[in-house]
C-alpha cells in the first residue's frame, strides 16, 4: 500500500496549500495523498551520497590533511549531502507542485558544507585514538547531525503547492512500509560495507607497514650479522638453528640448508659432544642463559679449535621465550696461551719447591748469623740516626745560610755548625780572593794544622783538579802543599757554584791513626755542596743590590738609593739632633765635551768625575749620581762652616784632574756647587733637594765655577771665579 502523507489545507479561498506537515490558518482539516518517487532520481540522489562519503574517506585516510585538501573534501561532502537531499526531493510524484525559498536553500547548502567540513577534521584528529573520548562523541555528534540538519533546513525551504495536473508515474514506485524497510536496511548494509572496507583497508595497511618494519628490522640484523667477524646464531624456542651468519659458513664449510636445525653438532669434537648438548637441553629448559666452550672443526685444515659459545633467550610480551641469540668466539688462540701459563707456573713452582729446599738447608747457617745481623742492625739504626740528626742539622744550616745577607754572616753559620756535623773531624774554610789569585783561609774550627793562612791556588790538588782529593794516614805521595805539616787522614772538596770555583773545604782528622769514614766522605760533599750555593747565592744578591742602586757609568750609587738614603738620614738627625748637609754638582759646559769629543768622551770625564767624589768623600758620606752631570752628596753630622769648606776643596781639586781620551786630553773640568743644610733650609728631603737645586741653578747663573748656599729668602754665592757674572 502506498505511503500516506498528510498535509494541512486552508477552506477559503478554496485552493489547497501544501506545507511542511503543519497547518498555516486555525482552520484546516487533514487528508490523504499518495506519493511516488521517480526511480531515475532515487538511483542519481544515492550516488551523489556515495560519492560524498567516498570522497569524506578518501580524505580522511591520507597521511597528511592539508587545509586545501580539507576545504576541497568538506566542500564535496557537503554538496553531496545537499544534492542527495534536493535530488530526493526532486523525486518526488504527488499532486503538488513543490517551490523553494532560494536564501533558506542557499543557507541550507553552506550549513552542510561547514558541518562535514568540521567533521572531516574531527575526524582526522582522531583517527587513531584507540579509546572513547570526548572528541570522539563530538565528533560521532556533528558527523550524525549533518544530514539531519541540512534535510530540515532544506525542508524549512520547500513549499507545497496543490495541483490538479494528472501525475506521470510511468517511471515512479510507491514505497511502502516494507519497501522502506528494505530501503533501510539497504543503506546499512552499504554503510556497514563502506566502514568495514575503511577498517579493513586499515587494517591492512598496518599490517603492511608491521610486515615493512619487520623486513627492515630483519635486514638491519642480517647486516650486522655479517659485519660482525664472529659467528653469530639465532635459534628458535625449540633450540633449532632457524639462521647463521657468513662467517659460520666459511669456517665450517656448511652451507645455509646443512646449518639448520641441529645440523651444526657435527662440527663438535665428539668429546664435547655429550657436554655441550646436555648444557644447551638445560638452557632451553629452564630458560637461562647458554654459556659454555667446545672444539670446532675448521673446514680449511679440518683441524679443531676452541670456542667460547654464549646465548641469551629473547622473549615477548607474554615471557615466553621467542628467539635464541647466540654467539661463537674462538678463544684457541686464548686457550694456548693460558696452557703456556699453566706449563710456566708449573716450572716455576717446580723451581720454587727446589729453591725452598734449599733455603732450608740455608736456615741453619742463617740462624748461626742472625747474631751477627743484629748487631750489624743496631749499628745501621745508630748510623741512620746520626745520619738523621746531622741531616737535621744540615737542613738547619741551610735554612739559616738562606737568610744570610753577608758573605760574614754564612762564614760564622757554616763554622758554628761544622763541630755538631763533624765531631772527629777538624778543618777550616779557603775561598779564593777577589782576583783568584790567592787562597785565603776564612775560618776554622778544631785543631786545624795548616802551613799558612795565605797560599797560592795551585797548592791545593782539589782545586787544580776540580774533584775532591782525600789522602789516607801516613800517605804522603801527593800531599797539598797547604797540608804539608798534617799526619792523619785529611780531605779537600772544591766549593763551586755555578760551574764557578770559590774555593776549598778542608777537613782532616783529629788522630794519626784512622782514615776518613764513607759516611764523612758522603756528608763532607754535602756539606761543601751547600756551602758553595750559599756563598754564590749571597754573592748574587749583592751584585744584584749594587746594580739596582749603582750607577754603571760612575759607579756611584743612583737616584733611587739617593730618595732612599736621604729619607733615612733626615730622620736620623731628626732623632739626633744633628746637622745634614746635601750638595749638588753639575759638570760645568759638559755639552762641549759631547759634541767636541764624543759621547764616549763625555762618559769618560763623567767616569772620572765619579771615581774623584768616590775617593774623596768619607766613609760616612754618600756619593750619587743624581742625572746626566748632577751628582748629589749627602754629608751626615756636618756643620755648613765644614760643608762648605769641603765643596771649596771638591771644586778646587777637580780643576786639577788630568782627564784624557783614546790619548787626547779633554781639557780642565769644572763645577757648579749648590748646597742645602738641614734644618736651616728644611724639614724634609725634598725641601733640602730644592734648596741645593736652587743655590746650583744660581751658581749656574751667576758665572758657574763656585760655590752657593741657599737661605731662605734665595741663594748667596760664597766662592769661586768670574765674579762678574759672566756666563761661559
Amino acid at each position: 500500500m502506498a505511503e500516506r502523507v498528510f498535509f494541512g489545507f486552508l477552506a477559503a479561498p478554496r485552493q489547497w496549500v501544501w506545507g511542511s506537515g503543519r497547518c498555516i490558518t486555525s482552520a484546516c482539516w487533514r487528508t490523504k495523498c499518495e506519493v511516488s518517487y521517480d526511480v531515475p532520481s532515487v538511483v542519481l540522489s544515492l550516488l551523489a551520497a556515495i560519492a560524498a562519503s567516498a570522497v569524506a574517506l578518501l580524505t580522511v585516510s591520507r597521511r597528511q590533511m592539508g587545509w586545501l585538501q580539507t576545504l576541497v573534501g568538506g566542500l564535496v561532502m557537503g554538496s553531496g549531502i545537499a544534492a542527495m537531499h534536493y535530488i530526493g526531493m526532486a523525486a518526488m510524484r504527488m499532486p503538488a507542485v513543490i517551490s523553494y525559498n532560494r536564501t533558506l536553500v542557499f543557507a541550507s547548502v553552506v550549513l552542510a558544507v561547514v558541518i562535514s567540513l568540521v567533521a572531516l577534521v574531527l575526524a582526522f584528529r582522531i583517527r587513531e585514538e584507540s579509546r572513547t573520548s570526548a572528541r570522539k562523541i563530538a565528533s560521532a555528534f556533528v558527523m550524525g547531525s549533518a544530514i539531519p540538519a541540512m534535510h530540515y533546513t532544506g525542508m524549512w525551504a520547500a513549499r507545497f503547492t496543490a495541483s490538479s495536473n494528472q501525475v506521470n508515474v510511468s517511471r515512479s514506485v510507491s514505497i511502502s512500509s516494507l519497501g522502506v524497510a528494505v530501503i533501510s536496511a539497504s543503506t546499512i548494509l552499504i554503510l556497514s560495507l563502506v566502514i568495514v572496507s575503511a577498517f579493513l583497508d586499515r587494517l591492512l595497511s598496518a599490517q603492511k607497514t608491521l610486515t615493512d618494519s619487520a623486513r627492515k628490522a630483519e635486514l638491519y640484523f642480517r647486516t650486522l650479522a655479517e659485519a660482525i667477524p664472529t659467528i653469530i646464531w639465532t635459534a628458535g624456542p625449540d633450540g633449532y638453528v632457524d639462521f647463521s651468519n657468513k662467517r659460520w659458513h666459511e669456517y665450517s664449510g656448511m652451507d645455509s640448508q646443512r646449518t639448520l636445525g641441529d645440523a651444526w653438532q657435527g662440527a663438535l669434537h665428539p668429546d664435547d659432544l655429550a657436554v655441550s648438548l646436555q648444557r644447551w637441553k638445560h638452557a632451553i629448559e629452564s630458560g637461562e642463559s647458554y654459556e659454555t666452550e667446545y672444539r670446532l672443526r675448521r673446514a680449511v685444515d679440518a683441524s679443531y679449535r676452541w670456542h667460547l659459545v654464549r646465548a641469551l633467550p629473547v622473549r615477548g610480551t607474554d615471557g615466553a621465550i621467542v628467539k635464541w641469540f647466540g654467539t661463537c668466539t674462538d678463544i684457541d688462540d686464548q686457550k694456548r696461551n693460558q696452557h703456556t701459563l699453566e706449563e710456566e707456573v708449573r716450572r716455576r713452582t717446580e723451581e720454587l719447591v727446589e729453591a725452598n729446599s734449599r733455603l732450608t738447608q740455608e736456615m741453619a747457617e742463617r740462624e748461626r748469623t742472625q747474631e751477627k745481623l743484629n748487631q750489624q742492625a743496631a749499628q745501621l739504626v745508630e748510623d741512620l740516626t746520626e745520619r738523621s740528626r746531622k741531616s737535621t742539622v744540615l737542613a738547619k744550616m741551610g735554612d739559616l745560610l738562606q737568610s744570610c745577607n753577608t758573605v760574614q754572616e754564612a762564614f760564622s753559620v757554616v763554622l758554628g755548625f761544622a763541630p755538631r756535623m763533624f765531631p772527629g773531624l777538624g778543618g777550616a774554610i779557603i775561598l779564593l780572593n777577589s782576583s783568584k789569585n790567592l787562597l785565603e783561609v776564612v775560618g776554622a774550627w778544631d785543631p786545624c794544622q795548616l802551613s799558612a793562612s795565605v797560599f797560592e791556588p795551585t797548592s791545593c790538588w782539589a782545586l787544580r783538579t776540580g774533584q775532591r782529593y782525600v789522602v789516607a794516614a801516613g800517605d804522603r805521595s801527593a800531599p797539598c802543599a797547604h797540608a804539608s805539616g798534617v799526619q792523619g787522614a785529611y780531605l779537600c772538596i772544591p766549593i763551586q757554584a755555578h760551574g764557578d770555583a770559590l774555593g776549598v773545604i778542608h777537613f782532616q782528622t783529629k788522630g794519626d791513626a784512622r782514615d776518613i769514614t764513607e759516611q764523612e766522605l758522603s756528608l763532607s760533599g754535602t756539606y761543601a755542596e751547600q756551602i758553595g750555593l750559599s756563598i754564590a747565592n749571597i754573592r748574587l744578591r749583592e751584585a744584584l743590590r749594587n746594580q739596582s742602586i749603582r750607577d754603571s757609568v760612575t759607579g756611584l750609587f743612583n737616584r733611587r738609593y739617593l730618595e732612599e738614603t736621604l729619607e733615612r738620614e733626615v730622620h736620623r738627625s731628626v732623632r739626633t739632633g744633628q746637622s745634614l748637609g746635601v750638595v749638588m754638582l753639575d759638570l760645568d759646559h759638559f755639552k762641549t765635551f759631547n759634541d767636541s769629543f764624543g759621547h764616549d768622551a763625555g762618559d769618560a770625564v763623567l767616569h772620572n768625575v765619579g771615581m774623584f767624589l768616590s775617593n774623596n768623600t768619607r766613609t760616612e758620606d754618600i756619593a750619587c749620581r743624581y742625572g746626566g752631570e748632577e751628582f748629589v752628596l749627602v754629608l751626615p753630622n756636618a756643620n755648613l762652616p765644614a760643608i762648605e769648606a769641603r765643596a771649596e776643596q771638591l771644586r778646587t781639586a777637580v780643576k786639577q784632574l788630568n782627564i784624557t781620551h783614546l790619548g787626547k786630553p779633554l781639557g780642565t773640568v769644572t763645577i757648579s756647587v749648590g748646597i742645602g743644610v738641614f734644618p736651616e733650609h728644611g724639614s724634609s728631603p725634598a725641601q733640602l733637594m730644592a734648596k741645593a737645586d736652587g743655590a746650583l741653578y744660581e751658581a749656574k747663573r751667576t758665572g758657574r765655577d763656585r760655590v752657593v748656599v741657599a737661605d731662605r729668602s734665595g741663594a748667596e754665592v760664597l766662592a769661586g771665579t768670574d765674579a762678574g757674572g759672566k756666563s761661559q
